[in-house]
């Protein structure tokens, strides 16, 4: 017997697609209050004379945060049933697969992100693949 495949042709037509883009304003304030709440008390986020011995013109914004200055923030109600707002993942459904995760992420950086800096995030699905697991596929 021949099993349908979870993923169907529409998601499987966005792998090499970009699913999302999104631009935002880093700011000085919010990172170091988030590298404080996060526990990364790194020089480089909050010493400016330490950023400039390092070779930066200034503190720098933590990588890590910089998805938090482009994603902004999602309603309640417009969250769907998994807690995302999709915004993400490019709204990906997989209307045959409720039960799924993400299987991993790369991330690439092309220099430090300054305070007041506009930040661009593109999001490209490079594969989707499914896999079978101890509660199915």
């Amino acid at each position: 017997m021949t099993e349908t495949s979870l993923i169907d042709a529409e998601s499987a037509s966005r792998v090499g697609t970009v699913a999302a883009t999104a631009t935002g304003e880093v700011n000085r304030r919010e990172w170091q209050r988030w590298a404080a709440a996060v526990g990364d008390h790194n020089p480089l986020w909050f010493d400016p004379e330490y950023a400039h011995a390092q070779g930066y013109r200034d503190i720098i914004c933590p990588p890590l945060f910089l998805q938090y200055a482009v994603l902004g923030v999602t309603a309640l109600d417009g969250l769907r049933p998994d807690g995302s707002s999709g915004a993400a993942s490019g709204s990906l459904a997989f209307p045959r697969a409720p039960r799924r995760m993400a299987g991993g992420e790369s991330t690439s950086f092309f220099g430090p992100a300054y305070h007041r800096d506009e930040i661009e995030m593109v999001r490209t699905i490079e594969s989707i693949v499914e896999k079978q697991g101890r509660s199915g596929r």
